[in-house]
């Protein structure tokens, strides 16, 4: 999604209300509730903050600093977004709600909701892999605008590249705004459930663009589509839905075919989480028709105790109806049948899974889900009934 800060107005969105994992633009949020407490004068920039086992052990990246030891709020600041320190969130999670970085996380969704951002939840303070934090990319250009519109004085520090550590350099990995005219902020995030994600602000002749661009196959990928969108953007130019397509894993050739004709992308096949795939069928389970190549007629009716293929999570019924239709195309598996589950709820809004159904055995759902993925589509086996679920490898 891209929105001209200036006017308002929304020059590009493709899937903007479809749920996915914030990874570390969830420190966006962090840094919010920060940057308030230092506006109402609960913090400092010197004020000392404990770090605790809990933090201190937060990996990949971080600070390294040991348990037992103090961060002032400016250096878990800058640790944020150089570095996209999970360390420091906690460390800052942890002072902001007495100790406790799950009551952070209750107290960043509601800030959430207040700012508008209605699909969003948040279950820690870094962005680290949890099935039920979930955000949009329409809520995180939300975010992206009220951190530039609510703390001017704070913002400059999205820019920072890098800054010196007790001894040691830290340097910054947001290529993209390094080289991008005009780009000032904001933030990076990457895991294997959410994809490479990247919030991005930049301004030209006194029009300032937010982007957000989340679900990419590859940082280089990422950062080039951000790139298009925001000259598009700047020019007042369509960006082509096929490039945001491949950027998000479809093949060009399947991506022309789904747009030929069509106005805005299909959902991008890719699952909420393991713990949505396990969920069994509800009993409203809605049924799609699809064509049964074998018998020649029309698929009507769903079987629940067989195995399935989950081929994603959305946030509106419509979504998920085409999304498993299409990946039922897309495989060649014209005699599956194709359902849409739920809605379940997370917090305040609601998820809809995209199944493929009536595998007799896992080695057959393994082999559909393996010719999606081949097509560069993520998508989740799920057993029969309740179990664990297993990743296609194929």
């Amino acid at each position: 999604m891209v929105v001209d800060g200036t006017t308002g107005e929304v020059l590009n969105e493709v899937n903007a209300d479809e749920l996915n994992h914030p990874a570390s633009l969830t420190k966006m949020m962090t840094l919010y509730m920060t940057f308030e407490a230092l506006q109402r004068g609960k913090l400092t920039f010197d004020t000392r903050m404990p770090v605790s086992e809990f933090a201190a052990a937060k990996m990949p990246t971080h600070l390294g600093v040991p348990a037992g030891d103090e961060v002032t709020v400016k250096e878990c600041v800058l640790g944020m977004i150089v570095l996209s320190a999970n360390d420091c969130a906690a460390i800052a999670g942890e002072y902001l709600a007495g100790g406790s970085e799950t009551a952070f996380a209750r107290m960043m969704t509601d800030k959430a909701h207040q700012l508008g951002m209605t699909n969003t939840t948040f279950r820690n303070a870094s962005g680290l892999p949890d099935d039920e934090q979930v955000t949009t990319a329409r809520d995180l250009v939300k975010l992206a605008q009220h951190l530039h519109d609510d703390f001017p004085q704070y913002y400059r520090f999205f820019s920072t590249r890098e800054f010196l550590f007790r001894g040691r350099v830290i340097r910054g990995h947001n290529r993209l705004m390094y080289r991008y005219a005009g780009m000032d902020g904001l933030k990076t995030g990457f895991t294997s459930a959410s994809g490479f994600n990247l919030a991005s602000s930049a301004e030209r002749d006194g029009h300032r663009l937010y982007g957000v661009v989340m679900g990419s196959t590859s940082g280089g990928i990422r950062d080039h589509l951000m790139q298009t969108l925001l000259d598009n953007g700047f020019a007042h130019r369509p960006t082509d839905p096929v490039l945001v397509a491949e950027a998000g894993g479809q093949s060009a050739k399947s991506a022309r075919r789904v747009f030929a004709g069509a106005g805005t992308m299909l959902a991008a096949l890719s699952p909420i989480g393991k713990a949505e795939a396990a969920t069994p069928a509800p009993a409203t389970t809605r049924v799609l028709r699809g064509h049964n190549a074998r018998s020649g007629g029309i698929v009507t009716a769903v079987s629940t105790e067989r195995w399935a293929v989950q081929v994603g999570a959305f946030s509106s019924h419509a979504q998920a109806e085409e999304a498993a239709m299409h990946a039922i195309r897309l495989a060649g598996l014209h005699g599956e049948e194709a359902s849409v589950l739920g809605p379940t709820r997370h917090e305040r809004h609601k998820i809809f899974r995209a199944r493929l159904n009536g595998f007799s055995s896992e080695h057959q759902a393994r082999e559909a889900c393996g010719a999606l993925h081949k097509k560069g589509h993520l998508c989740v086996v799920v057993p029969p009934g309740k179990g664990s679920v297993k990743l296609a490898k194929d």
